[in-house]
């Protein structure tokens, strides 16, 4: 049974007392990796995505969470019930996801319980917003900012987690991937904005107003430090998908996303969310442009927001490796 905190919807950053491994120096927390498998498929259809769960060896058994973002109305680049329907039955999985941060309709319950509908994700499995009834901490690694992950307390249900993540840019993150849909996407409401505070507040109200320019750093390493503190949680009972479409420099949170000027890649997965990310971000900015294909933007808008340095601090605390090796399932 998985050691959990319930905590009212308000949370208090002095109700942040789970334990950590922060007293241990990073060398201690971090053992040397070994090179991480991941796998690749240039086929982005429900057959190329549960065929690369399978290659993964890895059965997701017991109460099964299948995290995705359900995508801000007007948008149409997130995740389609269509894709991943095949999978989440396969698994006889719950869709999960958490209320936003920022204004919205998926910002509170009753409406994004509506948007969820009109996604078309009710239609195709159970879903659960996580924070509906709550919040909860997990205890984090690094606490040089945040003290504690704050999660949707329906997290304590489940046995397995798939985190099946839309791989592309992000207006503050540089990017979004396999990270960020563990940290920011399990966070509750309250959660995300602790995480974007750098851990100085949890109201979703003010978050956004810290704008200093040694802030984004902070941001990022906050990310990975709450991703870790998930994979904590579900220890081996964890997986990692990254569909490479819809390649926007704009992420599923926004209603109204930049056109995509990337074509699209391929779907990648792993035990290791560190090696997910890295092969993703190496393929955008190794990318041969051509004429209709090309990823400079893309790269640009991870440049500008030091995306990459959420992989690397992921790394340093131990959550996974950037060494790697693709095994191309299509060739098999």
């Amino acid at each position: 049974m998985k050691r959990v905190f319930i905590l009212a919807a308000a949370v208090s950053l002095a109700l942040c007392s789970c334990k950590t491994k922060a007293d241990a120096p990073v060398a201690e927390i971090c053992d040397e990796p070994q090179e991480a498998t991941v796998y690749m498929t240039s086929d982005i259809s429900p057959e190329g995505l549960v065929r690369i769960y399978e290659a993964l060896g890895v059965p997701a058994t017991g109460r099964v969470a299948v995290k995705i973002s359900t995508g801000e109305p007007t948008g149409h680049h997130y995740l389609q019930p269509d894709l991943i329907k095949e999978l989440v039955q396969k698994v006889n999985g719950t869709i999960v996801e958490c209320n936003t941060a920022y204004n919205g309709r998926r910002r509170h319950s009753e409406e994004h319980w509506k948007v969820i509908e009109e996604h078309g994700f009710k239609a195709i499995a159970p879903v659960d917003i996580m924070d509906e009834e709550g919040e909860m901490q997990l205890p984090v690694r690094d606490t040089t900012y945040i003290k504690c992950d704050i999660v949707g307390s329906h997290l304590a249900n489940y046995d397995f987690l798939i985190n099946l993540s839309h791989f592309k840019g992000h207006q503050m993150g540089g990017f979004g991937g396999a990270l960020k849909n563990q940290s920011i996407g399990v966070a509750s409401s309250a959660g995300k904005a602790y995480i974007h505070s750098n851990g100085r507040n949890t109201d979703p109200d003010v978050w956004h107003n810290f704008t200093e320019a040694e802030h984004q750093d902070k941001f990022l390493e906050c990310m990975a430090t709450a991703a870790t503190a998930v994979a904590d949680h579900f220890g081996k009972n964890i997986i990692y998908i990254n569909v490479m479409n819809n390649l926007s420099i704009d992420c599923d949170c926004n209603g109204n996303p930049s056109a995509p000027k990337l074509k699209d890649v391929g779907i990648l997965a792993s035990t290791d969310p560190v090696a997910l990310d890295e092969a993703c971000y190496q393929l955008v900015i190794n990318h041969p442009n051509s004429e209709g294909d090309d990823a400079s933007e893309l790269v640009s808008r991870i440049n500008k927001q030091h995306g990459h340095h959420t992989i690397e601090h992921a790394e340093a605390i131990g959550l996974g490796t950037t060494k790697y090796h693709i095994v191309n399932i299509d060739e098999k």
